[in-house]
């Protein structure tokens, strides 16, 4: 992570204007154009100023955000049902690309390889919540018409202090329990005969593996430039920041995939044993 390695401040210039961008369609275009310039070597010179701490990123009026628990349960034997469930999934997706765009616009000692993984991330959730819209409006809707949480964004003000802990809680926590209970939401709409919503979710899943990889990559290797060892440190962090957060099911293959080890598994496990036994 040398000074030779770092990039031009135009490409921090460019994460914060997508970062900032409030209308979904828009931001979603200026994450993929801000990848395809990344990748062409155009985001050269710039004269960005230190990252500000970003209480709310863009994002529209709607949804209405609300505590997790106030939000409706629904089954997927009914349309309403299922656009609940394509509209949280959306929400997340939507919630993902700003996560990417704030780990590019905010750590700025990371290297060029660090940048091209959050925006090539950044991209892919944008493609992600575009197919998703799309489904909410087949099914009727769009996005904006159901609540929200905001947890995600949380958990970015949580960690925008340190970007080995970023990489240890957003990847390895939150999206990692996407790769845990998408395999059950698949299900239960293959029950319900909805197989354009599963066709959606089984592209996402394949790609949310390589996103967490991805986080645990970066991950382990600031915990060993720091001197530490990745595997306790990460359970020591979890204890701290999210205590009760990792609870099954597990799906362990593709959290293998993402690059958890079979010892980390049996402690996170563990884990959530112990919590459910309180």
């Amino acid at each position: 992570m040398t000074e030779q390695a770092r990039p031009h401040p135009a490409v921090y210039e460019a994460a914060e204007r997508a970062l900032r961008e409030c209308d979904p369609q828009a931001k979603c275009e200026r994450a993929l154009e801000l990848m395809h310039a990344w990748w062409a070597d155009e985001l050269q010179g710039g004269n960005a100023p230190a990252p500000e701490r970003m209480e709310v990123p863009g994002r529209p009026e709607q949804p209405v955000l609300v505590h997790p628990k106030d939000l409706p349960r629904r089954g997927l034997h009914t349309t309403a049902g299922r656009v609940a469930l394509v509209h949280a999934v959306a929400h997340i997706e939507f919630n993902a690309i700003n996560l990417a765009l704030d780990a590019v616009y905010r750590f700025r000692d990371m290297p060029a390889p660090f940048v091209s993984d959050w925006l090539q991330v950044a991209a892919e959730e944008a493609r992600h919540f575009r197919l998703l819209r799309a489904r909410l409006t087949e099914l009727g809707a769009d996005y904006g018409d159901l609540p929200a949480h905001n947890g995600l964004w949380e958990a970015a003000l949580a960690t925008d202090h340190d970007v080995m802990i970023r990489m240890a809680l957003v990847p390895r926590v939150l999206e990692a329990r996407g790769l845990d209970v998408t395999p059950g939401m698949i299900e239960r709409l293959t029950a319900a005969g909805d197989h354009a919503t599963v066709a959606l979710l089984e592209i996402i899943q394949r790609e949310e593996v390589a996103h967490v990889a991805i986080g645990t990559r970066w991950f382990r290797e600031l915990a060993r430039a720091r001197g530490l060892d990745p595997e306790p440190l990460f359970l020591d962090l979890l204890a701290e920041y999210m205590p009760g957060r990792v609870r099954p099911p597990f799906a362990h293959a593709a959290r293998h995939a993402a690059g958890f080890t079979e010892s980390e598994m049996a402690q996170l496990e563990a884990q959530a044993a112990a919590a459910t036994s309180l």
